[in-house]
């Protein structure tokens, strides 16, 4: 009774009821009608070779294009630029016929006291409840200069910043005054200039308010970033005395990063291909994310107009000596300003420390902290210089400014809208493939048969490139991170690497596996044109019932379930999305 009802389900095609099929599906050939021509042969590999070349150079051609597409142009030019000083010795001095006191470092004890204050933002009205550490020179009478201490990069704090230099000039008989960084609730790239240049005024004319301070003689000492925010300053406060810049940035944060950068990616001897990278985010558009910060304008005269002190590093890797002192004369002369003294210290870093800036307790280099006070002392007691303007070690700048970059908005569009194209694909596959993983592992255990049905290889093949693609990507930001790395190590005073490593031959080497990877695409796709025109679904017309067997699976082209089918496509389009992100950067250009 039993076989014969297993024989009735045979007949009908059914699967008997032991779960195993004794009779396979009817074929493709058996349901082809009369007048259907013959199933084509299988292609030659000449022929497959026809069809993976033009396929290739499409591709290829395509990624070649986006890669010289977004490449920005760039002039280093001149190179190895030099500004000879006049003097190699750094010391300031004075004409001082009558004989005024010029008090030295040292001299004075020194005491000192904390005020705290509410800051706010004028923008926004926002407080920060600030610490003022105020340095004084004990026993000495009437009235005395004053200095403020403007901080850096970073989130510095009235405790642990300029701590050696305030106590320096108090002991030289100056009343000074350091404070916690204005930030609010900004970062390191929605910094608000015009409001921490107003916060910085209010400790100045806390200063004037004091009775042992002369209000006509206080002046600032500011370094790196906020010599940004010292040319709001000028701006807002015309009583200004003097001012001492360590390692002004001079240009506009776009160009001064940019060349930061660029020059710093150079000195840890990346490949030109890393070094492109900057080119392209230094020209992105940053307005588009509400970000105005890169292209504030503060190369001003009236940022030099006062009587000035710069000073530099020979080891300095962050700012452009050479034009910045060009650049700071002109504006000065414009301003009607010849007291301007600048000064080059050697083995100093961009904060004229000897040594890694990131370790505490680093000394200043050589003189300069006493060069500082002899400056200061001296211009706060209003006398004419006589050492020479320009001195120490001559000034170097391996590269040019990039002073023609400038916001694309249609690269920052294009760049934004890749990327998070490429993270949607990759979160997707993943989510695909977890699912596809799920699937298989439990149609293994219940021993139905293939869970995504793959045929002709394409299962093996999908996965050998996206784990070829995968690891390509984790070379590109290992290349990458080591690069940054490098010039974090060189910023903070260290030494570049004596071999460059994986940061300059990761870059060919990408270069190479994503051609191969490419070739290989485009022989899957070759061959899925190949096995599609075998099962009669590209000719024309079509082969009937052609397009149906391979939609339901009855005979596959790409596989046999409709998971396959959406796992092969979905990371097939991510692998491509990574290629795209790849050429967007420049690893195309060969």
């Amino acid at each position: 009774m039993n076989r014969q009802r297993n024989r009735f389900r045979i007949r009908r095609g059914e699967r008997p009821a032991d779960g195993k099929s004794r009779v396979s599906d009817e074929s493709a050939a058996s349901r082809r009608q009369p007048g259907d021509k013959a199933s084509p042969a299988a292609w030659t590999r000449w022929r497959r070779l026809m069809c993976t070349v033009p396929i290739f150079i499409i591709l290829i051609g395509l990624l070649v294009f986006v890669s010289n597409a977004t490449a920005m142009p760039w002039n280093n030019e001149p190179t190895g630029q030099t500004l000879s000083t006049l003097s190699a010795d750094t010391g300031v001095t004075f004409d001082n016929p009558g004989g005024v006191h010029l008090a030295k470092r040292g001299e004075y004890e020194v005491s000192e006291r904390s005020v705290w204050f509410d800051a706010k933002r004028p923008s926004t009205g926002e407080i920060q409840r600030t610490h003022v550490i105020i340095r004084e020179p004990v026993g000495v009478s009437g009235k005395l200069p004053g200095m403020v201490f403007m901080h850096g990069a970073g989130y510095g704090s009235a405790v642990d910043s300029f701590v050696d230099m305030a106590y320096d000039l108090s002991s030289a008989g100056f009343v000074t005054a350091v404070l916690d960084k204005p930030v609010w609730s900004t970062n390191d790239i929605t910094r608000d200039y015009t409001g921490s240049a107003a916060v910085y005024d209010e400790v100045i004319r806390m200063l004037r308010g004091l009775d042992n301070v002369d209000d006509r003689e206080v002046g600032i000492y500011a370094t790196s970033e906020s010599t940004w925010v010292s040319s709001y300053l000028l701006d807002m406060d015309k009583d200004i005395a003097f001012q001492v810049l360590l390692s002004p940035m001079v240009f506009t944060p776009r160009q001064a990063i940019g060349f930061l950068a660029a020059q710093d990616f150079a000195l840890v001897g990346a490949h030109d291909g890393y070094q492109s990278i900057v080119r392209r985010v230094f020209n992105i558009d940053f307005a588009l994310f509400g970000v105005t910060l890169p292209d504030v304008h503060t190369l001003k005269p009236s940022a030099y107009s006062i009587p000035t002190l710069v000073a530099y590093g020979s080891k300095d890797v962050m700012t452009a000596q050479v034009e910045g002192v060009e650049a700071i004369v002109d504006m000065a002369l414009r301003a009607g300003n010849h007291d301007v003294s600048i000064r080059g210290y050697p083995v100093a870093n961009h904060v004229l420390r000897l040594g890694d800036e990131s370790e505490t307790g680093t000394p200043f280099a050589d003189q300069y902290a006493a060069d500082v006070v002899d400056w200061a002392v001296g211009t706060a007691k209003g006398l004419r210089q006589t050492s020479e303007r320009v001195g120490g070690v001559n000034l170097y700048q391996s590269i040019a400014v990039p002073k023609d970059l400038k916001a694309n908005r249609g690269l920052t569009v294009y760049g934004l809208l890749l990327h998070v194209f490429m993270v949607f694909m990759m979160v997707l596959s993943l989510v695909i493939a977890v699912v596809a993983l799920v699937v298989k592992i439990r149609a293994m255990i219940r021993r139905t048969g293939p869970a995504l049905g793959f045929s002709h290889g394409f299962g093996n093949q999908l996965l050998t490139l996206t784990v070829t693609t995968v690891a390509t990507l984790a070379l590109f930001g290992a290349g990458l991170g080591q690069v940054i790395m490098g010039v974090v190590k060189i910023a903070w005073g260290g030494a570049p690497p004596e071999k460059p490593g994986l940061m300059y031959w990761s870059w060919p080497v990408i270069q190479v596996v994503c051609t191969v990877v490419v070739w290989a695409w485009s022989r899957v796709l070759a061959r899925l044109i190949e096995v599609a025109s075998l099962r009669g679904v590209i000719r024309f017309p079509p082969r009937k019932g052609a397009i149906g067997d391979v939609m339901t699976g009855r005979d596959p082209v790409l596989a046999s379930t409709r998971l396959g089918r959406v796992l092969f496509w979905v990371t097939a389009v991510t692998m491509l999305s990574v290629l795209l992100m790849f050429a967007f950067w420049g690893l195309f250009v060969y």
